[in-house]
């Protein structure tokens, strides 16, 4: 379990194809900062059926897409 399974919950939870957090609402949602770590932890998203398609460090967002 890591800190970001709450998130991994909300996405999968989301039922849609793909759709973009900025990284205030990924901080909202996870209930802390979003930091290095993240970019380790995102694989155990595909056991929730979804992954990190884009990250934009300049426009602050996470792209999540449904995986087939």
């Amino acid at each position: 379990m890591s800190k970001y399974n709450v998130l991994w919950e909300y996405v999968q939870k989301s039922g849609k194809e793909s759709f973009l957090l900025t990284f205030e609402e990924i901080q909202k949602i996870a209930g802390g900062p979003i930091d290095h770590s993240f970019l380790k932890y995102k694989k155990e998203l595909a056991d929730y059926g979804y992954e990190v398609k884009k990250i934009s460090m300049k426009e602050q967002t996470v792209c999540f897409h449904k995986v087939h």
